[in-house]
């Protein structure tokens, strides 16, 4: 009976206590989750639990390394705030993944996303396609921001009330350099038809292209490993890629 009373009153100081901390180091933990964010959050969590169930050792040890863990968090909060270099190491920065419609590989191959990943974030964002973007920018808590090309963002459909088919989402052709044959059948075209139209797209050879897809209209987006963009735009101060 004294065991369960002690895992009770322990679970209990570590609920409030976490509670407490959390509400004292505000809301960014939950709206604004970047790095450090995501690590004390789990080793709140770590603590926590041991303190509710840990009996060999004293509760006011466990209590004591939470607290602590508190104030070192809420320390590290407050001198972000007021130092940009020390927040810039602490939470990140925003990396440049997307400019003028081409994937910057070397961004993202930095900030460890594949193709994949970034297909998620563009469709979270109304993009099927990287083409309609002029600049993308993955935020350092991992949103991928968004800035539309003028001509994708002045006058739409439904400003004009024309009612137009559902836009299809494209399927992907080519990813690394490599053809995705089933995907090639799926939109019954052969070899020869994807050769054709990549050299309408300025491709020479398969290698040269990082990633590349046909929409059911047979419009094809093109993104070379080498982009060759003329006006190198650089929103974050280490960024090295273009």
């Amino acid at each position: 009976m004294k065991l369960y009373l002690e895992i009770i009153i322990q679970t209990f100081l570590a609920f409030f206590s976490i509670l407490f901390i959390t509400r004292l180091l505000g809301r960014q933990q939950v709206s604004q989750l970047a790095f450090h964010d995501y690590i004390n959050g789990i080793t709140f969590g770590s603590i926590a639990a041991t303190l509710a169930t840990d009996l060999e050792n004293r509760t006011m040890q466990h209590f004591l390394g939470l607290i602590l863990f508190g104030i070192l968090t809420w320390l590290i909060s407050s001198i972000s705030l007021k130092n940009r270099s020390f927040r810039k190491v602490v939470e990140g920065e925003p990396v440049l993944i997307i400019q003028n419609g081409k994937i910057l590989e070397k961004n993202l191959k930095r900030v460890r996303y594949n193709i994949d990943e970034l297909n998620i974030l563009l469709r979270q964002n109304d993009c099927l396609s990287p083409e309609d973007i002029e600049y993308g920018l993955l935020e350092a808590n991992g949103k991928l921001s968004v800035f539309k090309k003028s001509d994708k963002n002045t006058v739409t459909l439904g400003d004009l009330n024309i009612i137009s088919k559902v836009e299809s989402i494209p399927t992907e052709i080519i990813i690394g350099g490599q053809i995705i044959y089933e995907n090639l059948r799926k939109r019954k075209l052969s070899g020869k038809d994807l050769i054709s139209k990549l050299k309408g797209n300025g491709v020479k050879r398969i290698e040269e292209v990082m990633y590349a897809t046909i929409d059911e209209d047979g419009n094809m987006y093109v993104d070379k490993y080498e982009d060759k963009l003329q006006d190198k735009v650089d929103f974050s101060e280490n960024n090295k890629d273009v």
